[in-house]
């Protein structure tokens, strides 16, 4: 009997301590550079907010929205780790990006459906490097490209990012959008800042819509 009560109280014990080491590994694993912004406003779990320009590398990915990340990831993490014309590897960073291909709209209601499209995935990169420094990819499915300042509107959530919760987070930041009268252009952007084994509960997630240049906050 005690030795099944010490077998029990050592696996409780080790289980313990790898579940504290996943807690632990996917907040510091997240601790890499993320692109710098200015809050103009912050209001709970809503800020608007006024990114510099930056450089991504992104890849158009088609299929499911988790699939497509997947993909997508996959295409850019072999860019950074090497798989370019200078076989030089660039640091990790964070955000992942996601963002339907933007369409037009020929009905009303406009509805979005998190299933099947045609998705960027990108990453934004280093500061450090600029659009003549950067590596050329190897895969022409990778490209780089230059984003120009912007501001945008974003909402933060913790958890599991599924559809129906991207789908109502959405509709939350648009219903933020319209209480402070702020006019939004474009796609969702979906960005996450943790790996994949990281607790749902300290999981960092974002749902961003850019603001339209002649929109002001109220």
């Amino acid at each position: 009997m005690a030795s099944r009560r010490f077998k029990f109280v050592l696996f409780a014990s080790l289980a313990t301590a790898v579940i504290m080491a996943a807690a632990a590994a996917g907040p510091l694993m997240s601790k890499v550079e993320q692109p710098d912004y200015k809050v103009e406003l912050s209001e709970g779990a809503f800020e608007i907010r006024l990114y510099d320009k930056m450089i991504a590398a992104q890849a158009q990915v088609e299929g499911e929205r988790k699939a497509a990340i997947g993909e997508g990831f996959r295409l850019i993490a072999a860019y950074i780790f090497g798989a370019n014309k200078s076989s030089n590897k660039i640091e990790m960073t964070a955000p992942v990006q996601q963002q339907r291909q933007q369409t037009i709209a020929m009905t009303a209601p406009v509805t979005q459906q998190f299933g099947n499209g045609n998705w960027t995935v990108r990453f934004i990169m280093p500061k450090k490097w600029t659009i003549e420094t950067l590596p050329v990819p190897d895969d022409s499915r990778v490209t780089l490209i230059p984003l120009p300042a912007k501001r945008a509107i974003a909402i933060r959530f913790s958890g599991t990012a599924s559809d129906s919760t991207i789908q109502n987070k959405t509709s939350d930041l648009r219903e933020f959008a319209e209480r402070h009268h702020i006019k939004t252009s474009g796609e969702p952007v979906l960005a996450f800042y943790n790996p994949p084994w990281t607790l749902p509960f300290l999981r960092r997630n974002e749902i961003m819509l850019d603001v339209a240049a002649s929109a002001d906050a109220s």
